[in-house]
C-alpha cells in the first residue's frame, strides 16, 4: 500500500490511519519514516516556550538515571555484578522522558533531521539548529537543578553521595576524544528507540528499558544523563567547569549526533530512499 505524504498527514491528524492487519502487525520501513518525519515536522514548528519547559523537566527527570545508579551501585559495593545491577538504575529517567514525551536532545537526532533528509532547506536546517538550542540548553539547566538538589545532606546521605560521587568521577574520567566515541553507540541506540517505538506500541517499556540499559553497561557517553553527572562533579568540586564543556559535554554531545543522525538516520533514510518496500 502506497502512503503519500498528503494523504498520511491528514489521516495522521485523525488519529484513525487506515492500515490493512498486515500493516497494523508489521509496519513497514517507509511507514516509519512518514510516522517520525511527521513528528519531527511538528517539533521544528513548536513554540520555544513549551519546548523550553518540556526539556527542562526533561533535564530533571532523566537525572533519575544518575541518582538510581548510584543507590544501585552502593548496594551492590564491588561485587562482580555490580555494573550489571547499577545498571538497572540507569533506565529509570529514559523511562520517565520518553513514555511521559517529554523534550530529550538526542531523541531529535531522528526525529528532527528526518525531515530535513526528505526535504533539504536552509529554513529547515534553521529550525533544527533553533530546536537543538532551545532542547539541549533546557536539558542542561534541568541536570544542573537536579545536581543541585542532589548535593544538599538533606537529600542524600553520606553513603549515597559517595556513591554518587564516585559515578560522577568515573564519567569525568573519559579524555574528549574517548567521550566522542563512547557517545557515538548512545546516540545510534537512542535513534534506535525513536524508530522503534511505533512498532513497539504495548512493549514500549521493554524497547527503553532495553536499549538504555545496555547504554549502562557497555560504558557509552550520553550527553544528557552525563551532563547531570559532570554537573555533580563540578558542584561537589571533584571537576572543573572547563572540563564539563571541553572534556564533557561539548565531545559527548557531537558523538551523540554522529551516532544518531550521522550514521543511524542516514542509514535509515537511504534505507527508504532506495528501498523497494
Amino acid at each position: 500500500m502506497t502512503i503519500l505524504k498528503e494523504d498520511f498527514d491528514k489521516e495522521y491528524e485523525k488519529s484513525k490511519t487506515k492500515v490493512t492487519v498486515e500493516e497494523y502487525e508489521k509496519l513497514s520501513s517507509k511507514l516509519l519514516f512518514e510516522i517520525i518525519r511527521h513528528d519531527g515536522e511538528k517539533e521544528l514548528e513548536r513554540h520555544s516556550g513549551p519546548l523550553f519547559f518540556s526539556a527542562l523537566a526533561a533535564g530533571i527527570m532523566v537525572s533519575f538515571s544518575f541518582y538510581f545508579r548510584a543507590v544501585l551501585a552502593m548496594y551492590a559495593g564491588t561485587a562482580p555484578y555490580a555494573d550489571a545491577i547499577s545498571g538497572i538504575g540507569y533506565t529509570t529517567g529514559f523511562l520517565i522522558v520518553i513514555l511521559g514525551r517529554l523534550q530529550l536532545f538526542t531523541e531529535h537526532t531522528i526525529t528532527a533531521v528526518i525531515p530535513l533528509w526528505e526535504h533539504p532547506s536552509w529554513y529547515r536546517l534553521m529550525r533544527i539548529l533553533r530546536l537543538w538550542a532551545i532542547v539541549l540548553g533546557s536539558n542542561m539547566v534541568g541536570t544542573f537543578i537536579a545536581a543541585l538538589f542532589m548535593t544538599s545532606p538533606y537529600f542524600a546521605g553520606n553513603e549515597i553521595s559517595t556513591s554518587l560521587g564516585i559515578v560522577a568521577g568515573h564519567v569525568m574520567h573519559f579524555s574528549a576524544g574517548e567521550n566522542i566515541f563512547r557517545g557515538i553507540p548512545a546516540g545510534m541506540l537512542i535513534a534506535a528507540i525513536v524508530w522503534m517505538l511505533p512498532m513497539s506500541r504495548g512493549f514500549s517499556f521493554f524497547t527503553i528499558l532495553t536499549f538504555t540499559y545496555f547504554i549502562a553497561i557497555g560504558g557509552f557517553a550520553h550527553v544528557v544523563v552525563g551532563s547531570g553527572e559532570a554537573a555533580y562533579a563540578v558542584l561537589t568540586g571533584a571537576s572543573t567547569v572547563s572540563d564539563y564543556f571541553f572534556r564533557f559535554l561539548i565531545p559527548t554531545g557531537l558523538g551523540n549526533i554522529i551516532g544518531g543522525t550521522g550514521i543511524f538516520t542516514l542509514l535509515v533514510s537511504a534505507q527508504v530512499k532506495f528501498g523497494h518496500e
